[in-house]
């Protein structure tokens, strides 16, 4: 890997392909790669949101996440691989647990929001529900781990979870939807 990254621009991708690490040119409009690029973008995301003022234990939680993404980008850039297996898919579950436990129930669907790490966590979960569509969308064409659609599935309920756990831990109230607001609004 050291030497791997001594020159950034290729000019490779100047005719609208990109290089997967097979070596297999795809264009770069195809869905595998926008599935990546979502996988990108919620990394660093996640990122963001381990930036913000949370407690250590969910920052290294999301640091492991984060790793695991990665991971999930490797299968994506090698067609046919897997990576992920069914103990990350049970380890998002202990954590959903373990952090729901805690959490008053659910009478009313919750609007984003909040604390800005939990408004920030809100923002992960909907860039991940959008990762998990394209790699269903992408598994009607081709071979895609079924653990990584499970593990993305699982992840953006664990980002709810902590959402409304940094919430509970910065005291920020949690906004309910309320139905009969549009009939009291002008």
């Amino acid at each position: 890997m050291a030497n791997r990254l001594t020159k950034i621009y290729t000019c490779t991708g100047d005719d609208g392909t990109t290089g997967l690490a097979n070596g297999l040119r795809v264009d770069k409009s195809s869905i595998r790669v926008a599935v990546m690029g979502d996988i990108d973008e919620l990394n660093s995301l996640i990122g963001v949101v381990e930036a913000s003022d949370i407690p250590d234990d969910i920052s290294g939680y999301l640091l492991n996440i984060q790793h695991r993404l990665f991971d999930m980008g490797g299968e994506m850039a090698i067609p046919g691989k897997a990576t992920l297996s069914p103990t990350c898919v049970e380890r998002i579950e202990e954590l959903i647990d373990t952090y729901n436990e805690d959490l008053p129930s659910l009478k009313e669907f919750i609007l984003p929001g909040g604390s800005m790490s939990a408004s920030l966590c809100h923002l992960a979960r909907s860039v991940c529900r959008r990762v998990e569509r394209g790699l269903v969308a992408m598994s009607r064409a081709e071979y895609v781990n079924p653990e990584t659609i499970r593990y993305i599935n699982r992840l953006s309920d664990l980002l709810f979870v902590l959402a409304r756990t940094l919430n509970q831990g910065k005291g920020g109230k949690e906004i309910f939807w309320d139905s009969e607001r549009l009939k009291r609004s002008v």
